[in-house]
């Protein structure tokens, strides 16, 4: 394919727009530098456009009004696919280095030329490190690698799963053949559409319903859990915490209503597992007292159904077809009953986020969970939210916020419980291990 010729043509400066999500930030004084380099020099480098958005020279522009001009120099590359100038400003930007990063835009930008498979390779970015500055690498403990290094990331309240080692580590537990979805799906012989449609999720929204990340598994597990202990999981709809449990030498029991989905879980794992194998129990988890007959657990781990937001079946024990009341009533004898399986001096981690009810507001089931917890006689000990991949966040945030003012949420809450004494937990959980299991390895951890 042959390149369009370059041709240098001028524009009107009140015709060009900054690109709204340039990634890089000039402070006055670099504009001013760049300003009088203009005076002296003249125009050595034009402007870059993709028709009326600039793509490559920002500061150049800013500096173009701060001497009052009125036209520019420019090269315009509307040949150019939205995919190959989005890139082309990031290329652009690393080239910047009087400039620093807006981290944030940084990585929606890095997100969406993601979505659309561009190679980030070829404007230097293979990952979302990129988003640490120079000036932030020497003055923090992230970039250095050590805390990474000690605990695959850094221990802080905020984890980021749009990071690029993440995802690295993401694709390596998927490529053990974890599929969290299949078993998901809802027939549509099962739930009539109107009653399906109470459910805030919808067949059409949520894809046969939410899957669990394994990388915050790991990391969960690698934090909170003893070596080789045993994990209680009430709520063990999906194959994933059950299979990376079992891949990092954890003994795994989860109950669930849902038979196909476990036997779904069990031919995964019996195509990834070794031992020990995870253990699916089908029945309800108010009978778990009952139902299990195992050691004490050293760690009680789920991820409950979000009340109605995804409405599994129409069997009366499910707590997703309950109103919020009856919800939460079964959901907080089901954290009673689990907790009283689990040894003194050991943690518990449940992963939530808030659900509106059907006009719109919250029902705090984030605080209800707390609230259970407590009541079951658990301390609240940490909290710290997961921020996602935006992927379709922008399309539904229009529609969103237009109707009411609703913001679309990209984080789940990841709560952590305390029974008993907290040294003594911390003790029994041992270092953390880093390195993912045999098989997976060459794959970095977070930076």
């Amino acid at each position: 394919m042959v390149s369009p010729p370059i041709i240098v043509t001028t524009a009107k400066i009140s015709d060009l727009l900054p690109y709204a999500n340039n990634a890089r930030e000039h402070t006055d004084e670099q504009v001013a530098q760049v300003a009088a380099s203009i005076k002296e020099f003249g125009w050595t480098n034009p402007i870059i456009v993709h028709g009326s958005t600039v793509v490559a020279g920002h500061a150049r522009l800013a500096a173009a009004r701060k001497l009052n001009l009125t036209e520019v120099p420019i090269i315009d590359r509307s040949d150019m696919s939205e995919a190959q100038w989005k890139a082309y400003v990031l290329a652009d930007n690393q080239l910047a280095q009087n400039a620093t990063w807006n981290e944030g835009m940084l990585s929606l930008e890095l997100d969406y030329l993601t979505e659309l498979d561009f190679d980030l390779d070829l404007i230097g970015f293979p990952d979302l490190d990129a988003l640490m500055d120079d000036e932030g690498a020497a003055d923090n403990d992230i970039a250095s690698g050590s805390l990474a290094e000690e605990f695959i990331a850094p221990p802080f309240s905020v984890l980021d799963a749009r990071q690029g080692w993440w995802q690295e580590r993401k694709r390596a537990w998927i490529g053990t053949g974890i599929r969290s979805e299949v078993g998901r799906g809802i027939a549509p012989t099962m739930i009539d559409d109107a009653e399906y449609k109470r459910g805030r999720g919808g067949a059409g929204n949520n894809e046969g319903g939410s899957i669990f990340d394994p990388v915050l598994c790991e990391l969960v597990y690698r934090w909170f859990s003893p070596e080789a202990g045993q994990v209680i999981d009430p709520f063990a709809g999906g194959s994933v915490r059950g299979v990376v449990a079992s891949k990092l030498g954890l003994n795994y029991w989860g109950s669930d209503l849902s038979g196909e989905q476990l036997e779904a879980n069990r031919a995964q794992a019996a195509d990834i597992c070794d031992t020990p194998f995870p253990e699916w129990h089908h029945g309800d988890s108010m009978d778990i007292a009952e139902a299990y007959s195992g050691e004490p657990a050293d760690f009680i781990f789920s991820c409950p159904p979000y009340a109605d937001l995804e409405v599994y079946s129409k069997d009366p024990r499910d707590l997703s077809s309950m109103s919020y009341k009856n919800f939460i009533a079964a959901y907080s004898q089901i954290i009673k009953r689990s907790t009283a399986l689990l040894k003194e001096d050991r943690f518990a981690c449940f992963v939530v986020g808030e659900v509106r009810d059907g006009k719109g507001n919250y029902y705090g089931f984030v605080k209800d969970t707390i609230q259970a917890f407590s009541d079951a006689g658990l301390y609240f000990y940490n909290d710290a939210v997961l921020i996602t991949p935006v992927g379709t966040m922008p399309i539904k945030a229009r529609r969103q916020f237009n109707a009411g003012r609703k913001l679309v949420k990209g984080h789940q809450n990841i709560l952590i419980f305390l029974k008993g004494d907290a040294k003594k937990a911390t003790a029994a959980c041992g270092e953390v291990e880093v390195e993912l299991p045999d098989g997976m390895e060459g794959v970095e951890h977070g930076n």
